[in-house]
């Protein structure tokens, strides 16, 4: 399970990036043509960045400590879905999914332990 969440968080931070992006080429090209709150648009694309990082840094951790993979995860699957909206939908739906299997990874984890 652990595995799964490592390469679907992966999956969903490079996708959240490409989202971030998008953004930022949606609000630059609306400010370009005059858009009234393009400029959010932007600021909603730059804080889209730091929160895809730290989904890729949760999938880093999900094989050593998934109890801190699954928080980082989930707080940028939420925190992306709130800031750009559909153009991160894709990345939640990964980092969501990686968020639950690094918690069932954890599980994993203990059962063996015991």
């Amino acid at each position: 399970m652990r595995i799964a969440a490592l390469v679907l968080g992966i999956i969903g931070g490079l996708a959240g990036l490409a989202g971030a992006v998008f953004a930022l080429f949606v609000g630059s090209l609306g400010s370009a043509f005059g858009a009234q709150g393009a400029e959010t648009v932007i600021g909603l694309g730059f804080a889209a960045i730091p929160l895809a990082v730290l989904g890729l840094v949760g999938a880093a951790l999900a094989p050593s400590k998934p109890k801190t993979a699954a928080l980082c995860m989930g707080i940028s699957a939420v925190g992306g879905l709130i800031a750009i909206s559909a153009a991160y939908i894709v990345a939640a739906l990964c980092l969501g999914v990686a968020t639950v299997m690094a918690i069932a990874g954890r599980k994993e984890q203990r059962e063996v332990r015991l």
